[in-house]
């Protein structure tokens, strides 16, 4: 007798996994590697996700069984700013947008939403806490040191942790401007005009200047 009601699969690929999340197939890959998402290799050595744990990255966003839509190329550049304290993200959104360019400001207050955020679509410059409840600043960073989607984008930790709490905690790669809190505007800003200095907002089609 025929079995009318279908076997939900309990594991994907990696590619149905990037369908599903709007994200690359190398940065589910990396992901794997770095125990955000679960899975097991084949006898034939290919990855196979399990199911579970991609529903748990989409619940986090509220997208569950519903492919995310692309997101547009943005108009304007983008900063995006995460931190567990959402004033300082109000701060942070008050701010930045008066910068040169109008940058686009987008906030987020955990590690795992800016990681699901980066792989659909890579800010300018991110600017991010080190300290903060689940995965932190430090375990954000290594999963996004071989990330295809970071390269292009300028990378700078605002902490509250002084040079020597940092060390112990690992350390930080080199090429990572920190800057300590209360937070150096006035720093962020210097940071942000050699950005623009550099020409890197200078694809007109792409950016416009507000």
């Amino acid at each position: 007798m025929t079995d009318l009601h279908p076997v939900q699969r309990t594991f994907c690929s990696t590619r149905e996994a990037a369908a599903l999340l709007g994200v690359s197939v190398g940065t589910v890959q990396q992901w794997v590697e770095n125990g955000l998402l679960e899975a097991w290799k084949t006898a034939g050595g290919h990855r196979r996700v399990m199911r579970d744990s991609v529903d748990r990255l989409l619940r986090r966003r509220g997208t569950v069984d519903q492919p995310p839509a692309p997101e547009a190329a943005p108009q304007r550049p983008t900063v995006m700013a995460v931190d567990d304290d959402i004033n300082l993200l109000r701060l942070y959104e008050a701010r930045i947008s008066r910068w040169p360019m109008s940058p686009q400001v987008i906030c987020v207050n955990n590690a795992v939403l800016a990681l699901l955020r980066i792989g659909r679509s890579s800010p300018d410059l991110l600017l991010l806490d080190l300290n903060m409840p689940g995965m932190d600043g430090f375990n954000m960073l290594h999963t996004l040191r071989h990330a295809p989607e970071i390269r292009g984008t300028t990378v700078a930790v605002v902490t509250g942790l002084d040079a020597g709490a940092i060390e112990a905690r690992g350390g930080l790669p080199g090429d990572i401007e920190v800057f300590s809190k209360p937070i150096n505007f006035e720093g962020l800003l210097a940071l942000w005009n050699s950005m623009v200095g550099q020409g890197r907002f200078s694809d007109t089609t792409r950016y416009s200047n507000f």
